[in-house]
């Protein structure tokens, strides 16, 4: 009975806290004016996301006291922090690539000394993958390659908090199976604050979450797996199933634009969501769609968490299917 009570108050608390936000923002003229990149034609407040933070940093300290490794919690409450504010400058002030990069490779950093790091990664059908050394570094590369991957997707109104809540949802029942208090806490906290934002952010979007949020949902979602990975199971593997849409939208366009020497980090609208939009799709629809996408590979990781032999393919082979079959789509559809 405290769980659901708790989640109702903090999404509560999260539509108060982007409500106020939204104000600041008209105030402060804290706006997100559109670019070559934007899916939306009028400034817009910016900046929602600081509520998500508040709400999960709240949670996330109460919890950390509670749990066993007091240190990892900690270093998560730290980094977690450093990267929202980061992002809440950029939002206010926009800071150079040079020196984002630069404080989240370092926070990214600490991340993995304190949190550990990625030893191996188990691949559905192929089995085990031992990664040794090259795992430090692959874990560094995550955490700052998912800290901004999330950030490029917050484009279209609804999905970056749709996509938060269905992945937190599946974070929850992964780490209510193995026992990961800390974990589950943090999940329902995220899942929560996002609720209560995308009440203002659902198409038509009154305020947008901003780099504050998108950063800081990133780093959470890549950090997850490890503060969970001491308790079994494969967490990177989870990790990348629950951020499968991001992950798979964001990689592929940048390597993409990388291939056609395009600078990855100018404005464009070349993401699978931007394009559905351009075909006719509403944002709500497209929204929608990512977060069924999630909330499939959640039921997924759950299965395969179990054991079930018939989530491997799914995960393997269908999963990649479906993703090509609507990147044809979209970029037929006007042909059709």
């Amino acid at each position: 009975m405290f769980q659901p009570l708790l989640f109702i108050f903090l999404a509560l608390l999260s539509y108060l806290g982007v409500w106020i936000a939204r104000r600041y923002a008209e105030k402060r003229q804290i706006l997100d004016h559109p670019n070559e990149r934007s899916l939306h034609s009028a400034p817009t407040p910016r900046g929602g996301g600081i509520a998500i933070v508040v709400v999960v940093i709240l949670t996330s300290g109460v919890a950390a006291f509670f749990v066993a490794d007091l240190a990892r919690s900690l270093t998560y409450l730290v980094c977690g922090l450093t990267i929202a504010y980061l992002g809440w400058r950029d939002d206010r002030q926009s800071l150079s690539p040079k020196i984002r990069f630069a404080v989240q490779g370092v926070v990214a950093l600490a991340s993995a000394l304190t949190m550990g790091y990625f030893k191996s990664v188990t691949i559905p059908l192929f089995g085990q993958l031992h990664l040794g050394a090259v795992g430090f570094v692959i874990t560094i590369l995550w955490i700052v390659g998912l800290t901004n991957a999330y950030n490029f997707m917050d484009g279209a109104d609804g999905m970056a908090g749709g996509v938060a809540l269905a992945a937190a949802l599946g974070w929850m029942s992964l780490a209510a199976r193995a026992n990961q208090p800390f974990v589950f806490w943090v999940a329902l906290a995220v899942a929560a604050g996002s609720l209560g934002f995308l009440f203002h952010n659902w198409s038509p979007a009154k305020i947008f979450m901003g780099d504050v949020g998108s950063t800081f949902l990133g780093y959470t979602f890549a950090v997850l797996p490890l503060l969970s990975a001491s308790e079994g199971g494969d967490a990177l593997m989870l990790g990348t199933l629950l951020m499968w849409t991001f992950i798979m939208d964001a990689g592929l366009t940048f390597i993409r634009r990388a291939v056609k020497r395009e600078n990855v980090f100018a404005a464009h609208r070349s993401h699978l969501y931007q394009r559905l939009v351009a075909v006719g799709f509403r944002h709500a629809t497209v929204s929608a769609l990512y977060i069924l996408l999630t909330l499939l590979a959640a039921a997924l990781a759950y299965a395969w968490s179990w054991g079930r032999p018939f989530a491997p393919p799914l995960i393997i082979l269908g999963l990649p299917l479906l993703w090509i079959f609507l990147s044809y789509y979209a970029q037929n559809a006007k042909r059709l």
